[in-house]
């Protein structure tokens, strides 16, 4: 049969049913992360308690960053990690929340007392939230309380968390779009868009992602709920065969909101961390050891090749100390230098 001479209408109905059973797929693979959760768990609390006698484990870990990760890490930042970073933790903390996701995460950063901020703890947020059409991770800015003369984001943190309150008090007085159209017109939205104008984009600290929003734009959790049961009723609909008319067309919106977006692919960046890191921080603790031995099987060639006259002269009474060549004699408790940002 010739696809061309199909019904339309029959055409629309496969591409409905098609709908359902994409959410039907959606939804084992949220059953999957539910039931990996689960198993994960007590071995996560058994490798916290390990890891607590370890020192700089967690430092090591980001040492060892994929490059999605590693090039957002200014040496600054690296500094603040190797001084202070004491303990990291990933929650799913819409679990088992009907009206959330399995999906949400969030990012735990413990620090010691240091030089930087006053924070001991450091929480970022991930809801994974919807619109008509997009879905994807949103989240609040989150204040750091920076010492005097040591923000590392030179103000952006800052001035995106007071476009943040803005944005609550405008929610709270009009509606999702009313809203969004005066929050451009503010003044921490102006003040915000200039600052990131006027940044350098190789200076964006690690810590930026505390400022991180969306990829696209502040979903709250009300409209998100609101299209969930728009689009489970009309999948019920289908499944009962009834007939499901098209969704009017949205007035689109002009703004781009990107421009006001501190850390541009804020989300990816901690889907990585929550679904590569976490769960495989051992993997890339030993990664470091792994890269030192290399280091040091090529500074023992290196070392042979120049002292091979003084060898061949019978100076063989003189040992080369070569775990302080390539510095693996320091003091365990501090972590290793870090490596040296590629162009």
């Amino acid at each position: 049969m010739d696809h061309m001479d199909e019904n339309p209408e029959d055409i629309m109905a496969r591409f409905e049913e098609l709908s359902v059973l994409e959410t039907e797929f959606e939804e084992a693979e949220l059953e999957i992360l539910r039931k990996a959760e689960a198993l994960h768990a007590p071995l996560y609390k058994k490798r916290a308690e390990f890891v607590a006698n370890i020192p700089h484990f967690w430092t090591l870990v980001f040492e060892q960053a994929p490059p999605e990760i590693d090039n957002f890490i200014q040496p600054s930042d690296a500094k603040v990690f190797a001084e202070c970073f004491d303990s990291f933790e990933v929650s799913r903390f819409e679990l088992d929340d009907p009206k959330g996701s399995p999906r949400s995460f969030s990012l735990k950063f413990g620090f010691k007392e240091n030089e930087y901020f006053e924070d001991k703890v450091l929480e970022k947020k991930f809801w994974f939230r919807r619109t008509k059409d997009w879905q994807g991770l949103v989240s609040e800015p989150v204040k750091i309380h920076w010492k005097k003369g040591k923000d590392l984001t030179s103000g952006l943190t800052d001035a995106a968390c007071k476009l943040g309150e803005e944005r609550k008090k405008l929610a709270a007085d009009t509606s999702n779009g009313e809203a969004r159209k005066k929050e451009a017109t503010t003044k921490a939205y102006k003040e915000l868009a200039q600052k990131i104008e006027t940044s350098s984009d190789a200076s964006v600290s690690f810590f930026g992602i505390f400022a991180f929003v969306s990829g696209y734009r502040w979903v709250s959790a009300e409209e998100s709920e609101q299209v969930t049961k728009e689009d489970n009723d009309k999948l019920e609909k289908i499944k009962r065969g009834e007939e499901v008319e098209d969704d009017d067309e949205d007035e689109e919106d002009p703004q781009d909101y990107q421009e006001i977006e501190v850390f541009p692919g804020g989300d990816e960046v901690a889907t990585i961390i929550a679904e590569d890191m976490w769960p495989n921080a051992i993997k890339y603790y030993k990664a470091t050891f792994d890269e030192e031995e290399d280091d040091e099987e090529l500074s023992e060639l290196d070392v042979m090749d120049e002292d091979s006259d003084a060898e061949n002269q019978g100076d063989s009474d003189s040992e080369v100390d070569i775990r302080a060549l390539v510095g693996k004699g320091r003091n365990s408790a501090q972590p290793p230098a870090k490596k040296q940002r590629k162009a």
